[in-house]
């Protein structure tokens, strides 16, 4: 039988033929523990390759090799859906030529799928794949669950390499990715470390501040009008969101409300209200956890999603169109409710959308769930320092201190008022919090621009800028 196997990355990389000012892509499903990028990346240097872009769903603090690839000129052009503090640190100094690209976890693939951001080689990683290129992250010592972010860089790039520490005899069962779109396969001693996929806040919040917050975010979807048969929801990794679902939970058991699906990336406690029959089913765009792997392994209710049917504006349908609720975070909202999800409180990069706007955008009810201040840094400013998400998309901030929404959801006020929930106008939130902890000065704002957000739509939604030095 033939074979798509060659016998290393450096082979991988001449056989595609890449060349100067091409763009790589990578996928980020092992997270913090994924080694790929940063092997793929040293072969193409040592290759004497440069002016590259890469185009990755999600850069890590394990990526931070990255920085002297673009020193050195190799790498001159970076997209990506989110940026770890460290390598954000650096290019908010303005370390990268050309501004970086954010997209949102539906923005990307769309981009990738419609040609506006077009991929010449696609490296995946592959915890299990047989010689053929058929691969999975369900199997194999590095298992790191679904791949639905890498779905649209097969199916589109024009050349796939998979990487894998995992190969089988073909065919592997219950592929991600069929080899109909895989062009090599190269088995490596190891793509990552899979105890690097849990991001270290996939535990339920201890403190007293977040679950005041988790409690008042349960109550509020249970008055919204929404928790009712064929509910659907998303809640992200952090202590206080996870606390939210656990309460929910309760809430939904003791009034027997059976949910239709739980959305995104998936963490154990989702698998938990699964298994506690509080939804149908789990549409998993990537685990956060390895409870969440075992489960996509070994529950049929728990399904893969590629990243286009999570959230693609461009497609036919996506999933975050028929969302009912999903519990988000901010470092910053305005009194207009624009979230900010991109920058720290100094301005520099530490994160991204990811799929916050594709959610926001989508559900019935967006919810921000964050502490009236951080580092006596109120929450609530008058303007964000980056618009991530707008604020036309979000319908309640839940603080300890009380609950703000938005202007437009008269009717959802009110229920929750009369509901005996704390509903504060947001300025008066912006007012309660600045009591503790002072009126904040402005930030000083470069003047170069070293990055844009695209929006879901296409456009650019706001323009982070450089750091001055001090």
């Amino acid at each position: 039988m033939s074979t798509k196997v060659v016998k290393s990355i450096r082979e991988a990389i001449a056989l595609t033929g890449l060349r100067d000012g091409m763009t790589v892509s990578f996928h980020h499903h092992l997270r913090n523990g994924d080694y790929v990028l940063n092997m793929v990346m040293e072969q193409i240097a040592d290759l004497g390759i440069r002016d590259l872009t890469v185009n990755a769903s999600s850069l890590f603090d394990a990526h931070q090799p990255l920085a002297d690839h673009i020193r050195n000129h190799v790498v001159t052009g970076v997209l990506t859906d989110y940026m770890a503090a460290g390598l954000g640190r650096e290019i908010s100094r303005g370390l990268l030529e050309r501004p970086v690209e954010f997209r949102t976890h539906g923005g990307r693939p769309s981009d990738i799928a419609c040609g506006r951001t077009p991929v010449d080689v696609a490296f995946i990683a592959a915890p299990s794949a047989d010689p053929m290129g058929n691969c999975s992250g369900k199997y194999g010592k590095s298992a790191c669950g679904s791949l639905g972010y890498a779905a649209a860089d097969a199916m589109y790039a024009k050349k796939v390499v998979v990487i894998t520490d995992g190969l089988v005899p073909y065919p592997l069962l219950d592929w991600s990715i069929p080899e109909i779109y895989v062009d090599y396969v190269v088995e490596v001693e190891a793509i990552g470390n899979p105890a690097g996929i849990v991001s270290g806040t996939t535990r339920i919040t201890r403190d007293p501040v977040g679950l005041v917050m988790a409690s008042y975010a349960a109550r509020v979807i249970e008055h919204s009008g929404l928790l009712e048969e064929g509910f659907s929801f998303q809640t992200g990794a952090g202590g206080a969101s996870l606390a939210a679902a656990s309460f929910l939970k309760d809430i939904m058991l003791s009034k027997g409300v059976k949910g239709s699906f739980g959305l995104g990336g998936i963490t154990g406690y989702m698998v938990d209200m699964l298994r506690a029959g509080c939804f149908q089913s789990l549409l998993d765009v990537q685990c956060f956890d390895l409870q969440a792997v075992e489960s996509l392994r070994t529950d049929p209710r728990h399904q893969e999603i590629s990243a286009l049917h999570y959230a693609s504006p461009t497609m036919r349908s996506a999933v975050v169109d028929s969302l009912d609720v999903v519990i988000l975070g901010a470092t910053e909202i305005d009194t207009d409710f624009n979230v900010n999800v991109h920058t720290d409180s100094n301005g520099y990069i530490m994160g991204g959308s990811g799929g916050h706007s594709d959610t926001a955008a989508g559900a019935k009810l967006a919810m921000i769930i964050a502490p009236m201040f951080r580092a006596r840094l109120p929450i609530v400013t008058d303007r964000v320092t980056c618009v991530s998400t707008p604020g036309r998309d979000i319908d309640v901030l839940v603080t300890q201190g009380g609950i703000a929404v938005n202007p437009k959801n008269g009717a959802l006020a009110q229920r929750l008022r009369d509901a005996g929930l704390p509903v504060l106008d947001i300025h008066e939130l912006k007012a309660k919090a600045e009591a503790i902890t002072g009126t904040p000065k402005a930030l000083p704002k470069g003047d170069r621009v070293v990055a844009e957000v695209i929006s879901r739509d296409g456009g650019v939604l706001d323009r982070i800028c450089a750091v001055p030095e001090l």
